[in-house]
């Protein structure tokens, strides 16, 4: 029987993906191995978001050839930028092509060669409609669409993803329950922005989770990045909603540039007063909030006076956390053809940036220590111990606690990403 092993890079998205596959490549009789070592096939499922990431899976899928493994490459890098994956490859499949993953496998046992890198144009998928490997464990992610109605200036993912397809609200529902019969007790609805859902089938995100919200049963559901621009068309709606106790109290908020010149030229619809705004109606009505967000240092145009202004809407709206990231030109996009910022420039705002948001952080977090809160049990900690999430999605470590446990902890250590308690028997 031939072995496979899925290795799978970047978003839940991705995740998702990859269970797909798995799933179709149990039905069609391949064996899954668990370690690459062991498989005849590694399906490696590429992320391509940063240039740093794209060098990643290109050495990554390098080094699988070079060790004798036979490798499918799937994922966002087929469509980024196909032409850096090597030559050498057993097949490429687009991410709307995972559905012929066993084809892939099969042609390439007969010396064949499946090169099928579709765009949205050519290929529309139901997802929802694959089967998904059921794994033991916490959360579950639930596609809940793919594609975006975005059209940004430094955006790659774009090209794999497509236009918005949302899936339809009785299907989203349906994986939600039967995840949650198989014992799951975490749903994470993913997308490459929650914010636009359903504007292409008559609906939003605010009436899908009142669906989802309304499932019997104790559970929690994390709600995935949302742009801006989108939210703040149903503001009221998305907190009337957040305030059910199923949903965390978790905002991922991107807010790209705390400048408006430069939110302009990244081809963001929406102002930093529109994201203030947002984050202030939610913080007034939803206690606790934990506010993520993204900030893109370094982007072409981006003057000592723009950068400043983010800082100071960082200052201003002192968010939980903040992934900040180095712009790096994509190949495609239109920002790759402007002139580019010194790379030690870059370096140099990223680091005051993320000094700034670990402070922040850690001050933030120190607030927490000595609280009662409730904590739903993930699992074994990476930092030790059993690790959990807080009713706003903070990462807490704690002494003991068995996986898909809710229980009340006592926070007694704080630090800038992540919490430590000890459980309130």
């Amino acid at each position: 029987m031939i072995k496979v092993h899925v290795e799978t890079y970047g978003c839940t998205r991705n995740k998702a993906d990859a269970e797909i596959m798995e799933a179709i490549l149990l039905r069609a009789g391949y064996e899954l191995v668990e370690t690459p070592e062991s498989a005849d096939y590694v399906v490696v499922n590429t992320c391509a978001v940063k240039d740093p990431t794209e060098k990643h899976m290109r050495e990554r899928i390098k080094e699988l050839l070079d060790s004798g493994k036979r490798v499918i490459v799937t994922g966002c890098l087929t469509h980024v930028n196909p032409d850096i994956i090597d030559p050498r490859v057993s097949g490429i499949l687009g991410v709307k092509s995972i559905d012929r993953i066993a084809e892939a496998i099969d042609l390439a046992e007969r010396d064949g060669k499946l090169v099928s890198v579709e765009g949205w144009r050519e290929r529309s998928l139901d997802k929802l409609g694959l089967p998904r490997l059921w794994r033991s464990g916490v959360a579950f992610v639930v596609p809940i669409s793919e594609g975006c109605l975005n059209a940004c200036t430094y955006c790659a993912t774009r090209f794999a993803r497509g236009v918005l397809r949302s899936y339809k609200p009785e299907l989203v529902v349906r994986w939600v329950k039967e995840a949650l019969a198989r014992g799951y007790r975490e749903i994470q609805l993913s997308s490459e922005d929650t914010g636009c859902y359903g504007l292409d089938i008559g609906t939003n995100l605010a009436e899908l989770l009142d669906e989802i919200t309304s499932i019997e049963g104790e559970f929690r559901i994390r709600v995935g990045m949302m742009n801006p621009n989108h939210a703040i068309k149903f503001l009221d709606e998305l907190i009337e909603v957040y305030q059910d106790e199923k949903v965390y109290k978790f905002l991922h908020l991107p807010v790209q540039s705390g400048d408006n010149e430069v939110l302009r030229r990244m081809g963001r619809t929406y102002t930093v007063e529109e994201f203030e705004e947002i984050v202030n109606e939610f913080r007034r009505k939803i206690p606790g909030l934990n506010l993520n967000t993204d900030i893109i240092v370094g982007f072409p145009g981006e003057t000592e006076e723009a950068f400043q202004n983010t800082v100071e809407l960082v200052k201003r709206v002192r968010p939980d956390k903040i992934n900040v990231s180095r712009y790096s030109p994509r190949p495609g996009t239109i920002a790759a053809k402007w002139k580019q910022l010194p790379g030690w420039k870059v370096k140099e705002r990223s680091r005051l940036l993320h000094r700034l948001r670990l402070q922040i952080a850690y001050e933030i977090n120190q607030d927490y220590v000595g609280r009662e809160i409730e904590v739903l049990i993930h699992g074994e900690g990476k930092k030790g111990g059993v690790e959990g999430r807080t009713f706003n999605y903070k990462d807490i470590i704690l002494d003991d606690g068995a996986p898909g446990e809710l229980i009340n902890v006592r926070v007694t250590w704080a630090g800038s990403t992540y919490l430590k308690g000890t459980v309130l028997h």
